[in-house]
């Protein structure tokens, strides 16, 4: 006879969590936290951001911090950003970097690059980097090539590129496009989707699209960012969709992306529905 597990409640809003399910996730999970389960308040911090519940992942996080619980700050910066309180963002997210978190750092230089501080952002990532942050490498790159510092981002790529980090293959594809080696970038690309980069269907998509003009190729690779569950992938496919003059079927993804909390996407589809975004 199965037994049951040691914390029902959690287990049940892991499994709603690993089934896409993260809205149906709290309403468990929050049970589960009432009933002092010991793994429930991590798994609720997830259904709340997977959700895109920012306002209550803040609710719930911001004493946690408070009382001095500093490993769930990162997190609450993460929340913070999203419900547009970009200075205590600020805060939370130095106190995750200050308090050993160095994946904060990543979110950290994207917050001051969105604030128009990107000398700063190129810096706390470059940091991060150096202290081996497995995400920070490909991230500084970007921030490279957004400044405009071709020769830095070459650097930064070259000097960083692991087949063994994934993302860092990427990024040093996305360096080989913009130095216009086209065959060595589709190679790397390539590369990158084998390894499993995180983004590499899509950023391999928007490459083919851009650089080669290959409408058909860029779908498919969007498709596989679908079947891979790549971060944005819904947006993309639904930008992607309408671009091409597919307004109705670029409905189901925009609306996918605008249930996940996706601002731009659901004002994409307010639009598409004659519905003015600034309009109360």
């Amino acid at each position: 006879m199965t037994s049951l597990p040691v914390e029902p409640l959690a287990a049940e809003g892991a499994a709603l969590l690993e089934a896409g399910r993260p809205l149906e996730a709290v309403d468990v999970l929050r049970q589960a936290v009432a009933s002092g389960e010991s793994s429930a308040p991590d798994l609720l911090v997830r259904a709340y951001l997977d959700s895109g519940s920012w306002h209550s992942a803040v609710e719930w996080l911001a004493p946690l911090v408070e009382q001095g619980h500093v490993r769930f700050a990162g997190r609450l910066g993460v929340a913070l950003i999203e419900t547009g309180d970009r200075a205590r963002a600020e805060d939370a997210l130095r106190l995750a970097v200050a308090s050993g978190e160095p994946a904060a750092a990543n979110d950290l230089g994207i917050l001051l690059r969105d604030e128009g501080r990107l000398a700063e952002g190129i810096q706390v990532l470059a940091r991060a980097a150096a202290d081996g942050d497995p995400l920070a490498p490909a991230n500084l790159v970007a921030l490279h090539l957004e400044d405009g510092d071709l020769p830095a981002a070459v650097e930064a790529a070259e000097h960083y590129a692991d087949p063994a980090r994934p993302d860092t293959v990427l990024a040093l594809a996305e360096v080989r496009a913009a130095q216009s080696r086209l065959e060595e970038a589709d190679g790397l690309f390539r590369q990158a989707a084998e390894l499993g980069a995180l983004r590499a269907h899509t950023a391999y998509g928007q490459f083919l699209l851009t650089e080669r003009g290959d409408v058909l190729g860029a779908q498919g690779e969007f498709f596989e960012a679908r079947r891979h569950a790549e971060p944005g992938w819904a947006w993309t496919m639904g930008r992607f969709l309408l671009d091409v003059g597919r307004p109705d079927d670029a409905r189901e993804f925009l609306q996918v992306a605008a249930d996940t909390g996706d601002r731009v996407a659901a004002e994409t589809l307010a639009e598409l529905d004659g519905v003015d975004p600034a309009d109360d």
